[in-house]
C-alpha cells in the first residue's frame, strides 16, 4: 500500500510559478512510475506529466510542455511538479498518482494504482 500526500497548491497570479510536491509512504517508492493529473471544474481529469521510476524519462501533456517540469527524489520519496508561466487554464485540483511499474510511464488514469487527495491550484488573471 502506498499513501500519497500532495502539497504546494495555492493562489497565484497569471505568469507566476508554483511547485507542487507529493510525498509517498512506504519503502518501494522507487519501484513506481509517478504521474501528475489535474481536474478543472466541470471537466474530466487529465494527464499532466509523468516520470519513470528512476527519473530518467519524462512525458508531458502538450498543454504544459515547456512550462511544467516533473522531477523526483527517491531518497525523499517525493515527486515534484514545477509549474511556470501559469495561466487561468491551469486552474484545477492537481493529483499525484503512482503506477507500479519500471517499464513505462502511463498517461491514462486507469494505469495508476494509488492516488493522492489532491491540491488546489488557482491562477488569477
Amino acid at each position: 500500500q502506498v499513501q500519497l500526500v500532495e502539497s504546494g497548491g495555492g493562489l497565484v497570479q497569471a505568469g507566476g510559478s508554483l511547485r507542487l510536491s507529493c510525498t509517498a509512504s512506504g519503502r518501494t517508492f522507487s519501484s513506481y512510475a509517478m504521474g501528475w493529473f489535474r481536474q478543472a471544474p466541470g471537466k474530466e481529469r487529465e494527464f499532466v506529466a509523468g516520470i519513470s521510476w528512476m527519473g530518467g524519462s519524462t512525458v508531458y501533456a502538450d498543454s504544459v510542455k515547456g512550462r511544467f517540469t516533473i522531477s523526483r527524489d527517491n531518497a525523499k520519496n517525493t515527486v515534484y511538479l514545477q509549474m511556470n508561466s501559469l495561466n487561468a487554464e491551469d486552474t484545477a485540483v492537481y493529483y499525484c498518482a503512482a503506477m507500479k511499474t519500471r517499464q513505462r510511464i502511463g498517461r491514462r488514469q486507469g494505469e495508476y494504482d494509488y492516488w493522492g487527495q489532491g491540491t488546489q491550484v488557482t491562477v488569477s488573471s
